[in-house]
């Protein structure tokens, strides 16, 4: 079956602006995103974006990534554009990954107060 790239989206959300807060609700959104997409080789990622929010700046999100070992992902990290009154404290990613998966196959995983984000997509919610 001919593989194709497809994007994985994925929110979460953080209770403060710490490292440590951040890495580890990274940790935890990607490592669903992998589960929920059937992803066991890193191989298969083309790519990886990360985004926060303009009130997260303690740390770079993609740094989860390489502690789960995706040393040779490409990785990058951007700041959201600063939308009032929408909800703070979100880091969203865009994995870039090849796969015989369909589009409507794809399990999009949004995390802690991230769920309102897309209510329409709650296929790993």
């Amino acid at each position: 079956m001919e593989r194709r790239l497809r994007g994985i989206r994925g929110a979460t959300t953080v209770a403060e602006d710490t490292p440590g807060m951040v890495l580890d609700a990274t940790r935890e959104l990607l490592a669903a995103m992998l589960e929920h997409n059937g992803i066991t080789e890193f191989d298969e990622i083309a790519s990886i974006f990360f985004t926060t929010t303009p009130d997260l700046v303690s740390t770079f999100p993609a740094e989860a990534a390489r502690e789960l070992g995706m040393d040779m992902v490409p990785l990058i990290c951007n700041s959201e554009i600063p939308v009032p009154g929408r909800l703070a404290r979100v880091v969203r990613v865009m994995m870039q990954v090849n796969t015989t998966l369909g589009q409507r196959e794809i399990r999009h995983v949004y995390l802690r107060e991230a769920a309102a984000l897309r209510p329409d997509l709650t296929s790993a919610q």
